[in-house]
């Protein structure tokens, strides 16, 4: 037999092929030894907080923000002296509708005095600037004002318009301080000169018990207790009828509140002029 009638056979390596290669193809073509990107290292890793910082500082402020801050601190402001306000006027929502209309009558008569004050202190400067003779009318002021300091000190008569007080009390209800109570009421209206029962009332004088009855700078009085007070009459009557003020305060104690309102009333008792002991002028 010849051996040629079998076919040839086939080399063993041609059967599988490599097995490699599809790894290779999948990883994509390896790198050239001289490619930069390569050899650089990856950016490292920033965290939150990190990128908030970068964010924050340095601070990139712009017109609108500038504008938008400075409302805000005006308003902050504003906010602050309004409540600031309405915390000072808290102390007069609690007060009594009695309490409120005193208070207002009396600022009323302050601002009203306050006024006419100016207005005369205005007069005198004028007439000082024109009077040809300004010495002589220097003089003549100083005289006038001596004259309305010994009616404030009750070192001098006084007479003018006003109103007399009468208070009576058949129970003896009526206390000191009640009598005090209406002198300062009578002050706040603009009275000017006062006499109680022949006892002349200057900025010094105090109410006290003594005795078992009342005593005005250690002089005893009795009642009727009788106020003279030299001043306008249209304020001095309306303060002490007002809602809450003297004459109910007096009638609760059984009481009984006369005013009128003389042509004229004369405060003649007199207090002898005190040389202080330690006040001296500061002009001298």
């Amino acid at each position: 037999m010849s051996t040629n009638d079998n076919p040839p056979e086939e080399p063993m390596g041609s059967e599988l092929p490599p097995q490699d290669e599809p790894a290779r193809s999948a990883a994509g073509p390896a790198p050239a030894a001289g490619d930069d990107r390569a050899a650089q290292p990856a950016p490292p890793t920033r965290s939150g907080r990190q990128r908030l910082a970068e964010a924050v500082w340095p601070p990139r402020v712009s017109r609108a923000q500038l504008i938008v801050a400075l409302l805000l601190f005006v308003l902050g402001l504003g906010l602050a002296i309004q409540v600031r306000s309405n915390s000072d006027s808290s102390a007069l929502r609690g007060a009594r509708q009695e309490d409120l209309v005193r208070i207002l009558d009396e600022l009323d008569g302050r601002t009203k005095r306050l006024e006419d004050e100016k207005q005369r202190l205005e007069d005198q400067r004028k007439e000082l600037e024109s009077s040809s003779n300004q010495a002589e009318e220097a003089r003549r002021q100083t005289v006038e004002k001596e004259r309305q300091l010994g009616i404030l000190a009750g070192t001098v008569a006084a007479q003018g318009p006003g109103i007399v007080l009468k208070i009576t009390d058949p129970t003896g209800q009526v206390q000191s301080d009640q009598l005090l109570d209406t002198l300062q009421e009578l002050r706040a209206a603009g009275a000017e000169a006062i006499q109680v029962n022949g006892v002349r009332v200057v900025a010094s004088s105090f109410f006290s018990e003594e005795g078992g009855g009342i005593a005005i700078d250690g002089k005893k009085i009795t009642q009727p207790y009788e106020f003279k007070v030299i001043g306008k009459p249209q304020d001095l009557e309306p303060a002490l009828n007002i809602p809450g003020g003297v004459v109910q305060t007096l009638e609760k104690e059984q009481a009984t509140v006369a005013v009128t309102r003389p042509a004229k009333i004369v405060v003649d008792a007199l207090r002898a002029a005190k040389q202080p002991d330690y006040a001296r002028s500061s002009s001298s």
